[in-house]
């Protein structure tokens, strides 16, 4: 989802300028350090489920941050070419499944903002299934629930991590998103086949 079909650009505003602002505002300390800080933490949970989990990072920060992300949502956008995308593989009669490592308070309010619900049939959140994306278990898991063929899905992702946990597992078809925040560069997706965004595939 972010920084597939929705710019990556709202959560690295959110969880690397935003929440150190506020928590410098709070704390009486400057910015910086509140970046040192909170970075700190977040590297500690990298690719594990906490590190998605809004309920964890509240009780960490001592923060509401669904309140703070609903203040903020006017920010979400949709990358170049998903919208048409998704209408477009919609029209195919594609089954089409979201699957996200974002916490379900997460994904309700951006299936809501973007109106996802128009064009996906299914979403499955990390947090349902009790284990993140770069975990094989995951994929098992979703296997399992959703009966679906390994060899014949197509799975676009702009992890890394993510794509290499696909791949092992059997997704026949992996695809890297090279370009996921629109501020930023575009990044290497190591060995997979990559794109700059799927608006390449219109």
């Amino acid at each position: 989802m972010d920084g597939t079909l929705l710019d990556l650009a709202f959560d690295n505003y959110f969880w690397r300028e935003l929440i150190p602002r506020v928590i410098a505002r709070r704390r009486n300390i400057t910015e910086g350090r509140a970046r040192e800080h909170v970075f700190e933490l977040y590297a500690d949970k990298e690719g594990t489920l906490d590190w998605y989990c809004l309920d964890f990072w509240g009780r960490q920060l001592e923060l509401d941050l669904v309140e703070l992300k609903t203040a903020s949502s006017q920010r979400i956008r949709f990358l170049p070419g998903a919208r048409e995308f998704l209408q477009m593989a919609r029209d195919s009669g594609k089954r089409l499944v979201l699957v996200t490592n974002a916490h379900q308070e997460n994904l309700n309010m951006k299936k809501d903002v973007a109106g996802l619900t128009l064009w996906i049939d299914e979403f499955v959140s990390s947090h349902d299934i009790g284990a993140p994306k770069e975990k094989r278990v995951f994929w098992e898991r979703l296997q399992a629930g959703l009966g679906f063929d390994p060899a014949a899905a197509l799975f676009v992702d702009d992890s890394q991590a993510v794509l290499d946990a696909a791949a092992a597992f059997g997704i026949g078809s992996v695809i890297g998103i090279r370009c996921p925040d629109s501020r930023m560069p575009g990044r290497d997706t190591g060995r997979h086949p990559s794109i700059d965004s799927i608006a390449e595939w219109l």
